[in-house]
């Protein structure tokens, strides 16, 4: 299900519910978004830092809770990722947001709380945060299809073909996010609902061997056998390792071998400034051809 989309004078609130981040993003955050005609509000702890962690337990817990359960609220942007939703994932309750569901923003370590609205049926946007709603100029890609998406206009990708790419053409929905803590979260209730579904993963400064731990981890786990289709999105500050015999993508597409659904390789979304939104927990058409993928959503 798709959350209702934003109109001039709609509030978006910002909030930290992991790791500490620079003021002046938000504050660059919030002077962008403002320029969309959105109310912009922040938590109360949105600022903190504690230690590696924006604020206690507690105060993330309690910003996050109240932000969930606005009803005037309309849209969620986590500040930034880093480290510390798996301390307080499980003390949030969802059910006024299921009844009154809303946009929430982010990825990395967001990719636990993207999970969850998942597995309650609703979509939500993987994609950029306050720090690169600051830096990067408001023309860019990144921003305008951001601001598209969150006034009900579905984006449409095309990019170049890999390598690597194994042709297809498949519909479901689009599921994932960082792998690390996709695998992290393997076990729990907080784990995804592989079937049938397309998965998206992307990683930083991630040894080769532990992304093929990883990888295996699904291989053995059943989730790759699963799935009707994988989109590879960035691995960033990953140094190649030559004793793997592999390079990252291939590690990847090896893991995926046995199977016969579409894999695309390269698509722009991730750790990286040119980071795309994608539309988690929703329908998409992934179309992996040998010239090139589509990935439309919405459909």
């Amino acid at each position: 299900m798709i959350p209702p989309y934003l109109h001039t004078g709609d509030r978006i609130h910002i909030v930290s519910p992991s790791g500490a981040i620079d003021p002046l993003f938000i504050d660059g955050a919030k002077k962008l978004l403002s320029t969309w005609g959105l109310q912009v509000t922040e938590g109360r702890f949105a600022r903190l830092e504690y230690g590696r962690f924006a604020g206690t337990k507690e105060q993330r817990i309690a910003d996050l809770q109240q932000a969930l359960d606005d009803k005037d609220v309309r849209a969620i942007l986590c500040s930034r990722g880093g480290y510390g939703i798996t301390q307080i994932i499980d003390k949030i309750d969802f059910s006024a947001f299921q009844q009154s569901p809303k946009w929430l923003i982010g990825f990395s370590d967001i990719t636990i709380l993207h999970n969850t609205i998942t597995n309650l049926g609703l979509a939500s946007i993987h994609g950029i945060m306050a720090k690169q709603l600051t830096e990067l100029p408001e023309n860019s890609e990144q921003i305008q299809r951001l601001k598209e998406i969150l006034f009900g206009k579905m984006p449409a990708y095309e990019i170049p073909a890999h390598p690597l790419n194994r042709p297809g053409k498949v519909g479901g929905k689009l599921i994932g996010g960082n792998l690390s803590v996709l695998v992290g979260m393997s076990g729990t209730k907080f784990d995804l609902p592989y079937e049938g579904n397309i998965l998206f993963i992307e990683d930083i400064a991630e040894k080769p061997y532990h992304i093929d731990r990883m990888m295996q981890n699904l291989r053995l786990s059943g989730a790759l056998a699963k799935i009707s289709g994988l989109v590879v999105g960035q691995f960033s500050e990953c140094e190649e390792d030559p004793l793997m015999m592999l390079t990252v993508a291939e590690i990847i597409a090896d893991a995926v071998k046995d199977y016969d659904y579409p894999v695309c390789f390269n698509f722009p979304a991730g750790h990286v400034d040119y980071n795309l939104p994608l539309i988690l927990g929703e329908n998409v058409d992934l179309d992996v051809s040998l010239t090139r993928v589509c990935l439309s959503m919405g459909f």
